[in-house]
């Protein structure tokens, strides 16, 4: 059991450079001088005669300080475990062996999960997420594939402790669902579930085949930061706009209202269609479809390098089916492979439970690796 405990006091060491490195990258000392400054805004007088300015200082000040404590709850942590390590060895106590594991794996996966942090380097990565998933071709099946990647997604949000808000939901035929978008609410949500977008190819026996044949089906996810009216400068002329009110549809449950509230935009010049259900009044569903148009136009500008909003055309939008991203096959074998990172797990089931990190990460470290601590 002594040998257990050098061994963790060892790997403790090497946990502790990472951890140092750690500090080096989010430029502790400067972070420590800015969260002050931004508090110190905060407490001026007049800081709320400009709500959108105040806004914006207060959403930068959640993210600074949020890094800055998670950083010192880490270093605490390994504190609390080094001194745990070396009094059990002092007192030869076999009995600390279990908990100091446990503990020395906690610290570990804290210090890996804000190490992935720092990766995210977009500029956008702290908004919140809009998601949007549709089925590809193929019915039913290829319908109730869009519902699972939407349990998983939610399952996912969970365990990041986010918060889901359901947009816009439409009923498949006999299952599933032929379209639905939905909000993220969370720090970073953009910056971990933009690794998502593209089309999810799912290989399985279906249940809807009485024949008990194998099935391919394809679904699209697009993940979109949020933007809120800090982008009010984006100008959408309203002769651009289909807008029709509609009654809501779907089995929302007590997201949706089953009044004729529900709006479906669509803006002219490139085809984009948006829609929500869920806000109380059409006034609302409106204010929130206008949101997610805005979101849908900045993304494209700023992916195609566009200079004005004018300059995206419908060409641009059409979904590309033959460019899967991830497979999932249920049989004959269980794996789930991102083609862009090589990444894959056999455990399928885990990874429709939301069990997402692996893939996250991986692609992270792929798409920042300069910026990798």
């Amino acid at each position: 059991m002594l040998i257990q405990l050098e061994q963790a006091k060892l790997s403790l060491r090497e946990l502790e450079a990472g951890i140092d490195d750690l500090k080096v990258s989010i430029k502790y000392d400067s972070l420590v001088g800015e969260v002050q400054s931004l508090e110190e805004q905060t407490g001026q007088s007049g800081f709320w005669d400009d709500p959108q300015a105040s806004q914006k200082v207060l959403k930068r000040l959640k993210v600074k300080k949020s890094l800055l404590e998670n950083y010192r709850r880490l270093r605490a942590s390994f504190d609390d475990v080094s001194v745990l390590i070396d009094m059990a060895i002092e007192e030869d106590d076999e009995s600390t062996v279990p908990e100091v594991l446990a503990d020395l794996d906690a610290v570990r996966k804290e210090y890996e999960e804000q190490r992935i942090e720092i990766l995210l380097c977009g500029e956008y990565d702290a908004n919140n997420a809009i998601v949007n998933i549709h089925p590809g071709a193929g019915g039913t099946e290829a319908q109730d594939w869009a519902q699972m990647l939407y349990r998983m997604y939610t399952r996912y949000a969970e365990r990041k402790k986010f918060r889901v808000k359901v947009l816009d939901y439409l009923d498949g035929d006999e299952a599933g669902i032929k379209s639905v978008s939905f909000l993220v609410e969370g720090t970073n949500a953009y910056g971990y579930l933009k690794s998502e977008s593209g089309v999810h190819r799912l290989v399985r026996v279906s249940p809807f085949d009485s024949s008990g044949r194998r099935h391919t089906s394809f679904a699209s996810v697009e993940v979109l930061p949020e933007f809120t009216d800090e982008n009010d400068d984006i100008e959408i002329r309203d002769e651009d706009l289909l807008v029709v009110a509609h009654r809501s549809s779907g089995a929302g449950g007590q997201h949706i209202n089953k009044t004729d509230s529900a709006i479906r935009i669509t803006h002219i010049p490139t085809g984009i269609v948006v829609g929500c259900q869920t806000e109380r009044s059409q006034v609302q569903n409106k204010e929130t479809a206008m949101r997610m148009l805005k979101s849908k136009l900045l993304e494209i500008k700023e992916r195609e390098h566009l200079e004005r909003i004018e300059d995206i055309t419908g060409n641009k939008m059409n979904i590309e089916w033959g460019s899967q991203i991830r497979s999932y096959v249920f049989m004959p074998y269980t794996l789930v492979k991102d083609n862009r990172t090589n990444f894959e797990t056999g455990n399928i089931q885990a990874v429709m439970d939301g069990e997402l990190d692996g893939f996250i990460n991986a692609f992270l470290k792929l798409t920042c690796k300069g910026t990798d601590a």
